[in-house]
């Protein structure tokens, strides 16, 4: 995620800068890959913050394995609270929206619909948060070619593109159809 590269960024220039410092070390200590330039977390917050390499190495280090379990289900559940706000699909927003297209929940007054959906959508949110995140660590622990969640933006990108152009497909379709 953008929030793992960013802090992996940060400590391997602190590491880098400082080498010999406690606080980066505490914050993440890095070592070239064998034969590569290319450097990996050994210890520190961002250590625990990397999936495990394969499924074996959950097993050789299980406290790894646990931190990274609990960071990325607390990250994604986070942040899928956040994105309720900023994208407009929150409760207040939701309830708005049915009131404008006087749309009712049955058996919920105006007043109490809001109520409800304060209820239930910041739930759901985090719920899908959590199966997002689970999705993720599965996709890193089988090894898959690229992050489990790059995979996953992979797929929502593919499959949006895919909804705009069946939708400008029928779209034409129904052009084609009045113009005759």
């Amino acid at each position: 995620s953008a929030l793992a590269s960013n802090v992996f960024m940060i400590s391997q220039l602190l590491y880098r800068r400082f080498p010999d410092n406690l606080l980066v070390k505490i914050f993440g200590v890095w070592e070239p890959y064998q034969g590569s330039s290319q450097f990996f977390p050994t210890s520190g917050l961002t250590y625990y913050m990397t999936p495990p390499k394969s499924f074996v190495n959950t097993l050789k280090d299980p406290i790894h394995f646990v931190f990274y379990v609990a960071y990325m289900l607390t990250a994604c559940a986070v942040l899928s609270r956040a994105w309720l706000d900023i994208s407009g699909s929150g409760p207040r927003d939701v309830a708005r929206e049915l009131r404008e297209q006087q749309t009712v929940i049955a058996g919920y007054r105006d007043t109490t619909m809001y109520k409800e959906l304060k209820r239930i959508i910041p739930t759901a949110a985090t719920v899908g948060g959590v199966i997002i995140g689970i999705l993720s660590i599965s996709a890193d622990l089988m090894g898959a070619i690229g992050s489990g969640t790059g995979i996953l933006l992979a797929v929502t990108i593919i499959y949006n593109y895919f909804e705009t152009f069946a939708k400008e497909q029928a779209e034409m379709g129904a052009m084609g159809v009045g113009g005759m």
